[in-house]
């Protein structure tokens, strides 16, 4: 049975060969990381949490398809687990690499997610970041997303899983912004910063 783990919790007391993120004392095998235990087979495993997307209910998300099956899509999430979406969930038949928005229906005690009112994502492009970094890219009442969107020219969805997806307008910009934003998230006022760079930005031109 799966779980989430600790630095130091017990993963395994059989005797089982050790697979990544463990080690063994005593004659019992330890998590190394953060993470979810997977030690069916002959392998014990923990398969880390660290700088992936922890679901959370309610969340706004970019997935992207990643397998379709008779019964519905496999979503990658950025997260550990893959969630899935029926295919009676959608109006629209989905292909791998297609980008859906969703959100968070529902978290189990594992920390995979179920997914709701998902859409078909049209053209576009995506942009990874960090997702603990996703608040800075909104800002307080959205502040920072409107001024990329009145900036770039761009529309803009940010999911909370850490992807932004950006169609129209200057995406380089955006790019290169969303990249600074990131790099600098743990600074103050940083809003005012982006302000400043597009005003040298228009200058420029």
């Amino acid at each position: 049975m799966k779980e989430v783990v600790v630095p130091g919790q017990i993963v395994s007391e059989d005797r089982k060969k050790l697979g990544s993120n463990v080690y063994v004392a005593n004659g019992r095998i330890y998590s190394k990381v953060l993470g979810i235990t997977d030690t069916e087979g002959e392998y014990a495993n923990v398969v880390p949490l660290n700088g992936l997307y922890m679901p959370v209910q309610d969340d706004a998300v970019i997935g992207i398809v990643s397998r379709v099956v008779f019964a519905g899509f496999g979503i990658d999430m950025n997260s550990f687990a893959t969630s899935f979406i029926p295919k009676s969930a959608m109006r629209e038949e989905l292909r791998v690499g297609d980008v859906i928005s969703a959100k968070v229906s529902y978290v189990n005690e594992l920390r995979e997610a179920d997914l709701d009112f998902a859409r078909k994502m049209q053209g576009g492009e995506i942009i990874e970041v960090t997702p603990v970094r996703v608040p800075r890219l909104i800002g307080k009442n959205a502040s920072m997303l409107e001024l990329l969107k009145s900036g770039t020219g761009a529309n803009i969805i940010i999911g909370k899983n850490g992807r932004v997806w950006a169609r129209d307008g200057d995406i380089g910009l955006l790019k290169e912004l969303v990249s600074f934003i990131e790099a600098n998230s743990y600074k103050s006022h940083l809003t005012s910063t982006i302000e400043e760079m597009l005003k040298k930005k228009k200058k420029l031109k």
